[in-house]
C-alpha cells in the first residue's frame, strides 16, 4: 500500500479513530488502526471491539492495500508535522513496517498484519432515518451531564434513546439519570424513526458521537437495532453496541403535582451557586434556597472553612421555602439553559425539584433535594 494525502485530512481521519483506542489494551491489534486503501480514498478504522469509527478520507492511492498501524503513535507524528505538509505512507509487508514521510520528516512504524484486526459484525438494523446534527446535538448535550458513573447500575451509564409521546405528539426522546438528577429531552420524531426501539447509548459513544454534530447543516443517518446504534456522516461512520439492560420507569421520577413557581434570570443563578459554593465543603458541596416574596437567598455554612451567602431578586409568590441542594447538580442543571430563565418547580423541602427553560416542555430536569 501506497498512499499520498494531506496532513489535515490525514490527521482529522487519524484523531477520530485513535480517540476510540482503548490506552491500555491486553489485545495488541486493538491498539492499532486498520489503514485500507482503495481507488481515490482511504479509510481509517478503529475499534475497542464495542464501538467502532470508519473515517474516509481523498488520498492520492499509488497503491491499493490495507495495514494496521499504532493509532496514538500515528496521530502524534502527523499532529506533530506542519500544516500544509504532503504526507506519505508507505507499507512493505515483506518487512511489516509502515514509513510515513513528509518533507524531510522520516519515521518507520511496526505494523501487525490486517487479517487479525476485528471488524464489527454488521446487523440487521430495524430502523433507519436521517436527522439533523443540530437536533441530536441538543438531545445529547443536555442529557449526557445525567449519566451515571457508577459501574453496578450499568443501566443508567449511558443515555436511553426513543419515541414517546410529547405535548404534542410523537416525538424522538433522550433521557438520563444517575438517581440524584434526571434529564428528558424531547425532539420532532424524523420521519421513518416511529418504530425504533429504544436503546441505551454508551457514554463513550455519545462522548465519540458528539465530534460528528459540529455542523448544524449536516443531515446525520441513523441506525438501530436492539443490539446496536450507527451514525453516519458521509465521511465517518460510527458503530456502537448497545447497553444491554432495562433502563427504569423514569416518568414515575418527574414530579407532576409542584405547584410553587421560581422563576430566575439562569445565567444570574448559575454565576451565584457558583461564588457561594466556592466554600461549601468538598464532600457535600450543599446550597441552601430560602424562597420569600421575589426574594431567593443563597447561602451556604461549612464550619470547617466558613459561610456565604447571596440575595437575588426573583419571580416566587408562593409560601416561604427552604430546600438544600448539591450544588454541582444545582449547577450543571442551571448550565443546560438557554432560554434567559430557568423555572423551578417546588412542592415541598424533601421532595423532587422539577427545573424547565422557561416555558419551553421539550427539555425537564429533576433534581433531588439534600438535607443542610
Amino acid at each position: 500500500m501506497k498512499i499520498s494525502i494531506e496532513r489535515g485530512a490525514l490527521l482529522k481521519a487519524v484523531s477520530q479513530a485513535q480517540s476510540v483506542v482503548e490506552r491500555r489494551n491486553t489485545i495488541p491489534i486493538l491498539a492499532n488502526v486498520l489503514i485500507e486503501a482503495e481507488g481515490e480514498q482511504v479509510q481509517f478504522r478503529a475499534t475497542d471491539l464495542d464501538i467502532e469509527v470508519v473515517d474516509k478520507a481523498l488520498a492520492q492511492v499509488e497503491r491499493a492495500g490495507a495495514t494496521t498501524v499504532a493509532a496514538t503513535t500515528l496521530h502524534e507524528i502527523v499532529r506533530k508535522l506542519p500544516d500544509g505538509a504532503l504526507v506519505t505512507l508507505n507499507a512493505d509487508a515483506a518487512t511489516g513496517r509502515l514509513t510515513v514521510e513528509a518533507g524531510r520528516s522520516n519515521f518507520s512504524l511496526a505494523t501487525l498484519p490486517r487479517e487479525d484486526f476485528p471488524v464489527m459484525a454488521s446487523s440487521e438494523y430495524q430502523s433507519n432515518f436521517t436527522a439533523p446534527a443540530g437536533m441530536l446535538r441538543r438531545l445529547f448535550d443536555k442529557s449526557k451531564f445525567a449519566i451515571s458513573t457508577e459501574e453496578t447500575r450499568y443501566y443508567l451509564n449511558g443515555v436511553y434513546m426513543h419515541t414517546s409521546d410529547g405535548a404534542d405528539g410523537k416525538v424522538l426522546r433522550c433521557v438520563a439519570t444517575d438517581g440524584h438528577r434526571l434529564a428528558r429531552i424531547d425532539a420532532d420524531l424524523p420521519a421513518g424513526a416511529m418504530e425504533m426501539p429504544g436503546v441505551i447509548v454508551p457514554r463513550k459513544t455519545v462522548g465519540e458521537l458528539r465530534k460528528l454534530l459540529d455542523d448544524d447543516e449536516m443531515e446525520i443517518a441513523v441506525s438501530v437495532s436492539e443490539t446496536k446504534v450507527r451514525f453516519a456522516t458521509p465521511d465517518i461512520t460510527l458503530t456502537s453496541k448497545v447497553i444491554d439492560g432495562t433502563f427504569p420507569d423514569y416518568t414515575r421520577v418527574i414530579p407532576q403535582g409542584n405547584t410553587r413557581r421560581l422563576e430566575v434570570d439562569a445565567k444570574e443563578f448559575a454565576q451565584a451557586v457558583d461564588r457561594v459554593a466556592t466554600v461549601s465543603s468538598e464532600r457535600s458541596r450543599a446550597v441552601k434556597l430560602q424562597l420569600d416574596e421575589d426574594r431567593l437567598v443563597l447561602s451556604v455554612n461549612a464550619p470547617d472553612s466558613g459561610a456565604a451567602e447571596e440575595e437575588l431578586a426573583v419571580a416566587y409568590n408562593d409560601e416561604r421555602l427552604e430546600i438544600g441542594f448539591n450544588a454541582k447538580y444545582l449547577l450543571e442543571i442551571a448550565n443546560q439553559v438557554d432560554r434567559e430563565n430557568a423555572v423551578f418547580m417546588f412542592n415541598s423541602s424533601g421532595d423532587p425539584t422539577l427545573m424547565r427553560e422557561g416555558n419551553d416542555q421539550s427539555a425537564v430536569y429533576v433534581v433531588m433535594p439534600m438535607r443542610v
